[in-house]
């Protein structure tokens, strides 16, 4: 996939140098064409197209000086036939000008939208950046990372939501999903998230939030005349961490499971007991909210994410796994977890998404954990690509990596039988073998040993 994408990415580069270049190549084509050609043959139109192709390309001066060029071509070469001035030649010559003048009209009219496009978007990040804040690196002692990948380039608006949020009863997060796009869906997540910042610091359990979070979207809904004008429903997963750090809650309203990713690598799937409807399908049928409680060690990272993880898919249809991909890797904190995640992402669907992507991780840091550990990738995409009989580090989860017998106790292997991968930071890459500054050990698909004064 890796090898895919690059290719992909070259070949772009390459059709957008041939497409800037295209006007001179009209005009040196069309030269040689009527220098090599009877005379009752014209480049013309050559001459002609090359300042249109220029015109929504290159900035005003480069257009009026590709025109420029065009005339003085047709000038030229009728000049040297002495046939400049017969009314082919001339109206051959007015064709070209007249041309070059409508496509400077182009070029004006093009920026023009440039730039009322770039206010736009510009207006559209500033609006998203309003309604979801992106959280504090540090909150009561906990690590939170958060990243919001629009499936378009350039695009801002979406209808993925998170936040999290300090209160007397323990640190409290939101991850959710509006139904629909574009400035309604951002007007529901306001909506949510407003709602959800009130509840939180107000109601003693985590099930009054999610019930305040449904009158709310209940009351947008009669306000606009039916829910289905406002984006119908939203999933939703609420999660709680103890002001101890130790005890974690979640109500999951229809949402993709939480994942738990433990300092030794191993994962589990918060799946809820009974499954519920999304925020704002109470009239289908109501019950009450029943929280989950599980255990958080110290060391463990909690993951939640929006469907466009877990339903990305390759060109053959597969659908992105988050818990195979995630099973057996060991990652130095939440934003390095977050950014491999999102390479891995782009590695699996070669750069292209069909829906937005929201993730947020919360990690527990271990008692003496340093603030933040720096790693440094040493395998690049190509060295992965490699078969491991020639000596390469592996792929896949668990293929690279330590013997991890961490907290939960236990020397675990990978899902596919081989050792834990700790990942190396860096970028671009996904999940590969890496060097961790702080265990003095480098992962390298071998035995999976791992020795230094961190190795367990």
């Amino acid at each position: 996939m890796g090898k895919q994408s690059g290719a992909g990415g070259g070949g772009a580069r390459t059709t957008r140098r041939f497409v800037r270049a295209l006007p001179a190549l009209l005009i040196v084509g069309g030269f040689f064409f009527d220098l090599t050609t009877p005379s009752n043959f014209t480049a013309s139109p050559l001459f002609a197209a090359a300042p249109l192709i220029a015109a929504p390309l290159f900035a005003l001066s480069n257009t009026v000086l590709t025109g420029i060029a065009s005339t003085l071509a047709v000038a030229g070469l009728h000049l040297r036939t002495q046939t400049a001035t017969q009314v082919e030649a001339v109206t051959e010559l007015i064709t070209v000008v007249t041309v070059a003048a409508l496509a400077v009209v182009i070029n004006r009219v093009v920026r023009r939208g440039d730039r009322e496009l770039a206010s736009a978007r510009e207006i559209a990040e500033a609006a998203q950046r309003a309604v979801l804040p992106t959280p504090a690196d540090r909150i009561a002692g906990l690590h939170v990372a958060a990243r919001y990948e629009a499936a378009q380039a350039d695009a801002f608006i979406g209808g993925d939501l998170f936040a999290v949020q300090d209160t007397p009863y323990g640190v409290r997060l939101v991850v959710g999903d509006v139904r629909g796009k574009g400035l309604d869906a951002v007007e529901a997540v306001a909506v949510v998230i407003g709602a959800f910042r009130e509840a939180a610091e107000q109601e003693t359990s985590l099930e009054g939030v999610a019930q305040r979070l449904e009158r709310a979207l209940a009351r947008e809904g009669t306000r606009r005349d039916g829910l289905d004008a406002f984006e119908g429903f939203t999933t939703a997963v609420l999660a709680e961490i103890s002001r101890d750090g130790g005890v974690l809650r979640l109500v999951n309203r229809g949402h993709p499971e939480p994942l738990l990713l433990y300092a030794d690598g191993a994962l589990d799937v918060m799946e809820p007991v009974e499954a519920a409807l999304p925020l704002g399908m109470a009239e289908l049928g109501a019950w009450p909210d029943l929280a989950q409680e599980y255990t958080y060690p110290a060391g463990a990272t909690l993951l939640l994410y929006t469907d466009g993880l877990s339903e990305a898919r390759n060109a053959a249809g597969v659908f992105y796994d988050p818990q195979a991909r995630l099973r057996g890797r060991i990652f130095p904190g939440p934003d390095e977890l977050l950014g491999a995640l999102i390479d891995d992402v782009r590695l699996h669907t070669g750069g292209g998404s069909t829906d937005d992507m929201a993730l947020l991780a919360v990690g527990r840091p271990s008692e003496g954990q340093q603030d933040r550990r720096r790693t440094v990738e040493i395998v690049r995409r190509a060295e992965r690509q490699r078969p491991a009989a020639e000596g390469g580090p592996g792929r896949g989860a668990g293929a690279a990596g330590v013997t991890a017998g961490g907290p939960r106790g236990g020397s675990r292997g990978g899902p596919d039988g081989g050792p834990r991968g700790v990942y190396g930071g860096g970028s671009g890459g996904g999940f590969g073998g890496g060097f961790d500054e702080g265990s003095g050990a480098e992962s390298d698909g071998g035995s999976g040993a791992r020795s230094g004064p961190c190795g367990r």
